[in-house]
């Protein structure tokens, strides 16, 4: 997928050092709440599960293209937009995460920023990363992907599958369905940004998992670039999704 010109990147942000500008130029500047709704949704279709699943041993927890990692702080730790920003507030105050995780969870962090990955490592947000370009990843960080997600009891990806290949998007999918045993994938669509690359996938997901439910919700503000790329509109929107892996 070629880089979608109407829609805001913050790449310099993602490759910081710690959270801190993604705080500020992000959460803050775009009232960036979608996280609150994340919760909302996991909370509703998955954490009963996982927390009696989770009695009889650690779930394996996977956070695909998740970058810092404040939505596994939303779904597995259960907190809330204002409540990451203020874990957030400062360099000093973002090396430590302010709530226990609400489960028993190893979690594995995949993104292609290996700052954010050292970062969400040191703090304990993730247990252990991968660092990968999920569009283009080495033979051998393909195989680490592939079986993490195949092992994985709960995967999310949020606001990230619109940066990926259809083909990239199709393999990870295909690494999650082949798991054993029941197993839960929490992922977000952005509107208005890559309309067509979402319906793709939504097909693809229906094809390969249970659907379980969703939710329709804000995401952040529009920056002053999309506003003026898509006149009349302030929000972000977001479709929330919930699927199902048999097993």
């Amino acid at each position: 997928m070629s880089k979608d010109e109407k829609k805001q990147h913050f790449d310099d942000i993602y490759v910081a050092e710690d959270p801190v500008p993604y705080k500020e130029r992000i959460l803050d500047a775009l009232s960036y709440v979608s996280d609150n709704f994340n919760r909302q949704t996991f909370d509703r279709l998955v954490l009963p599960w996982a927390q009696q699943k989770a009695d009889r041993g650690p779930l394996n927890f996977v956070d695909l293209a998740g970058c810092f990692g404040n939505t596994t702080m939303a779904t597995l730790n259960g907190m809330a937009f204002e409540a990451i920003r203020h874990n957030w507030r400062d360099h000093e105050a973002a090396q430590k995460v302010d709530q226990p995780r609400r489960f028993a969870a190893h979690v594995t962090g995949i993104d292609i920023s290996a700052n954010a990955l050292e970062y969400g490592e040191s703090t304990g947000i993730y247990d252990a990363t991968i660092e990968a370009d999920l569009n283009n990843p080495e033979p051998t960080t393909r195989q680490a992907v592939a079986k993490a997600l195949t092992e994985a009891d709960i995967v999310i990806s949020t606001a990230a599958l619109v940066y990926l290949e259809p083909t990239a998007v199709e393999k990870l999918l295909d690494a999650f369905a082949a798991g054993s045993g029941e197993g839960y994938m929490l992922v977000n669509f952005l509107n208005p940004f890559a309309l067509a690359e979402a319906d793709a996938t939504k097909r693809m997901l229906l094809d390969k998992l249970a659907f379980v439910g969703s939710m329709a919700a804000r995401h952040r503000r529009m920056s002053e670039l999309e506003q003026a790329n898509h006149p009349g509109e302030e929000w972000v929107l977001l479709e929330i999704w919930v699927l199902k892996r048999e097993g």
